[in-house]
């Protein structure tokens, strides 16, 4: 128990480390000028991959950047959508990653959304199964195994999620080095960029996968 408490310590601190670098990096990124907006950016990638369906739209907030698969439109910060700099090119190429991939029928983000409405069930009910399993596991064991398999779900989902991820940044940078919108060492800030990003959805999987293994040993104990 003591080791599992410390691994989880550790996760917390490496997601807390990874989370203060990444803003660090797009708040440094932010201020290497470029020539277009996020919003520019995203529209000409999009018509580069031919995809002319897909629709290029801002959105309030920060960090609330994503792809919608089911209106089929990329979603920018109005930071991202208005700006021109490294930063705004890196998450504008990255998010219309996932467009392409929804185009091609990319199968890891086929799974994913095959999957989404079955964890976002499981998310809903997992705090309260797994509190009431842990509670009753003496006198009911069989409700903390389904708790156990709906936190699996979304561990799951967590691991499934990291070659989208990774795959649209690859994808987003191909882009953005043979168009030349973002060239040189311009470009190798875009490249670290998204690699911190990439690491956020790592180290949030390992810790989901941890935190699974905790509730396993739980349930090994006192059953």
């Amino acid at each position: 128990m003591i080791f599992g408490i410390l691994l989880m310590a550790i996760i917390g601190i490496a997601s807390w480390a990874v989370s203060n670098q990444l803003k660090s990096k797009f708040e440094e990124y932010s201020h290497e000028p470029i020539a277009l907006t996020g919003a520019e950016i995203a529209e000409r990638m999009l018509r580069d991959n031919n995809i002319t369906d897909v629709k290029v739209i801002s959105v309030e907030g920060q960090l609330t950047d994503h792809y919608n698969p089911e209106n089929k439109t990329v979603n920018l910060s109005s930071v991202v959508y208005n700006q021109r700099n490294v930063a705004a090119a890196a998450v504008a190429a990255h998010e219309c990653g996932h467009a392409v991939q929804h185009a091609t029928a990319y199968s890891w983000l086929t799974m994913r959304s095959k999957i989404v409405p079955i964890v976002s069930v499981a998310s809903t009910w997992l705090q309260y199964v797994l509190m009431a399993g842990i509670l009753l596991v003496a006198v009911f064991p069989p409700l903390l195994v389904i708790g156990i398999v709906l936190f699996a779900l979304t561990t799951l989902f967590s691991f499934i999620t990291l070659p989208v991820e990774f795959d649209a940044s690859q994808r987003g940078l191909a882009w953005l080095q043979s168009s030349g919108v973002v060239a040189g060492i311009g470009y190798d800030k875009a490249k670290d960029a998204l690699k911190w990003a990439a690491l956020t959805y790592v180290v949030a999987a390992l810790a989901s996968l941890i935190t699974l293994l905790h509730y396993i040993s739980i349930f090994m104990r006192r059953r």
